[in-house]
């Protein structure tokens, strides 16, 4: 990458996902930084699924785990594909030396990204300010504000309501009774019924709160914390869907882009050869 374009987006859960791989049709090499076990649980459509299998696809897409800079640079220059690699930190954002860094850990409040940190930094949903932790700020609040590109101020600030689906929103997501290990035997795109055991945290149950199908399920034998999001079902039944970028996510990414081009503009960035819309 070196002196190239290229991206380092921090996460590779599900938002964060979607921004990778509509970079990556853009034409954009990018590399996802992440967890060493990632609490993700749209596994089928996000690049941290690499972290447990260590390899995964995302609409065609492919990732793979890698263990260094290095093998990343190579992975991007053979396959063409998104490298997942195990940082937490990000120290390995200065040997990468991104002309775009995205923090899209989605943690709702300011941690470590700061302007500067790469010729363009954006940052996803609510905890950040454009001009003091990002250039700018991508809103990821649902509603007609969604995927919004802000230059200054922030995003709305996080509900704790998840979207509606089928009509329904909290009793859909499955949430860690007590604090423990998660464990299943159940697999995402599962048909469930309201009240049926679909995993446990050590010895308690986790009880689907809707029938459905299972749209997400985090990774069996993660330790969590007692309300950790766990799951969620689609009540509409297509299994289908566990497959396909949610509307949300493509909202997030568009906008995430749309910034990209807008910044490279302004601050006289080339952007790649052959990127396109």
């Amino acid at each position: 990458m070196n002196n190239d374009f290229s991206v380092v987006i921090r996460s590779g859960g599900e938002i964060a996902s979607a921004v990778a791989w509509r970079l990556h049709r853009a034409g954009y090499p990018t590399v996802v930084l992440e967890l060493p076990a990632p609490l993700v649980v749209r596994r089928r459509v996000a690049f941290a699924a690499a972290v447990f299998s260590g390899e995964c696809e995302v609409e065609g897409v492919p990732g793979k785990l890698v263990a260094s800079v290095r093998e990343a640079r190579e992975y991007i220059a053979r396959r063409g594909g998104v490298p997942v690699l195990i940082d937490p930190d990000a120290r390995s954002v200065r040997e990468l030396s991104p002309t775009v860094l995205i923090d899209g850990r989605m943690a709702k409040r300011a941690l470590d990204t700061r302007i500067g940190q790469a010729p363009i930094v954006i940052g996803l949903g609510p905890g950040f300010t454009a001009g003091v932790h990002a250039d700018a700020v991508i809103e990821t609040n649902s509603g007609p504000s969604l995927g919004r590109v802000i230059y200054e101020g922030s995003a709305l600030p996080n509900t704790g309501i998840p979207c509606r689906i089928g009509g329904f929103q909290a009793e859909r997501v499955l949430r860690a009774p007590r604090a423990g290990v998660f464990h299943t035997g159940r697999d995402i795109g599962d048909a469930v019924e309201q009240g049926e055991i679909v995993g446990y945290v050590d010895e308690a149950p986790v009880r689907a709160g809707v029938s459905g199908v299972l749209w997400g399920l985090l990774h069996p034998g993660i330790r969590v914390d007692e309300g950790t999001k766990l799951g969620d079902i689609d009540p509409r039944g297509d299994p289908a869907v566990v497959d396909r970028i949610a509307a949300k996510g493509r909202a997030v990414a568009a906008g995430t882009l749309a910034a990209i081009r807008e910044l490279a503009s302004r601050k006289h960035i080339t952007l790649p050869n052959g990127a396109s819309s």
